[in-house]
């Protein structure tokens, strides 16, 4: 699969994978939301100089379940977002994995200084945990991510704020290649389902760059990043 994002810096609605239009509240599994449900809102500013981040992939789940440990092998789903920003995969969790009551999209790509919002519902009964993560585009796996976040303490008002470190995917080599970096950077592939890194999710070296002697790199000094990658505020607002 190939999943571009020449035109990432141009457009921010070129790569929302989204199922559903409405971004403004979603309402996913809970049509006849009833007093036991709860509303949140979940917010990602990019801390970045020149690193556009993916549209967020936001799931509620319960503690059976993890997006990501560090240490251990990435998911194929996660794999395809940190390599080419497509969040489809890691939406789809709720449909194919029974610990995932609901999955929410962001509205695009989240530009550097920018910020994205995502208002939703969930049955805290169902799921009080919630996992997040994004791309960092013009890398070639590296992402921003949190997971098992625990949302069942916050009272009405009450916000979770925390800074996102940034980490790597292992399931790519950090060549910083024009061919396998997806962002405006380069316009490479980004996924290759082949895995010729140490395959385990570790905090990310950061980018070196060709103004840093890497002679293969498409990148320049202005994709370096320092961490945290994001700023991360989850707020109930009912």
């Amino acid at each position: 699969m190939k999943f571009h994002l020449i035109a990432i810096a141009v457009s921010a609605s070129l790569l929302v994978g989204c199922h559903d239009d409405d971004h403004n509240i979603i309402d996913d599994n809970n049509a006849d939301a009833t007093q036991t449900t709860r509303s949140y809102t979940v917010t990602v500013k990019n801390l970045t100089a020149n690193q556009p981040l993916s549209p967020l992939a936001v799931l509620a789940h319960n503690n059976q379940y993890r997006l990501f440990s560090v240490g251990e092998a990435a998911s194929d789903s996660l794999e395809l977002l940190a390599e080419s920003g497509d969040n489809s995969s890691v939406l789809a969790e709720k449909e194919t994995n029974t610990n995932v009551g609901y999955s929410f999209s962001g509205t695009g790509v989240v530009l550097p200084g920018s910020s994205d919002t995502i208002t939703f519902m969930i049955d805290p009964t169902q799921a009080s945990l919630v996992s997040v993560a994004s791309m960092l585009v013009n890398t070639n796996d590296g992402f921003v991510g949190e997971t098992q976040l625990d949302l069942a303490s916050l009272a009405v008002g009450a916000s979770l704020n925390m800074n996102m470190a940034v980490w790597d995917s292992g399931t790519e080599s950090n060549n910083e290649s024009a061919a396998s970096i997806p962002g405006p950077a380069a316009g490479g592939e980004g996924f290759s389902s082949a895995r010729d890194d140490n395959n385990r999710v570790s905090f990310h070296a950061g980018v070196i760059s060709l103004d840093d002697g890497l002679a293969t790199s498409a990148l320049n000094a202005t994709h370096r990043f320092l961490n945290p990658g994001a700023r991360l505020s989850i707020t109930r607002t009912e």
